[in-house]
């Protein structure tokens, strides 16, 4: 009984969902132009390589 409900309840929330399908949009971000997507992911990947060597600089010249 409760399984009915539930398969039931999913199907129809399945079927209620209006997203558009197909490559690259069940990503949260737009990949449409590469040079922006380029620039985000350089922003995004270089930001986490850099910040280790820039808090080793920081301890380095505080003492």
């Amino acid at each position: 009984m409760l399984g009915q409900a539930v398969r039931r309840f999913a199907t129809s929330a399945v079927r209620s969902s209006h997203y558009a399908e197909g490559p690259g949009k069940n990503m949260p971000f737009n990949s449409d132009n590469k040079w922006r997507l380029l620039g985000t992911m350089v922003v995004f990947f270089g930001a986490g390589f850099l910040f280790p060597f820039i808090v080793v600089r920081h301890q380095i010249l505080k003492t």
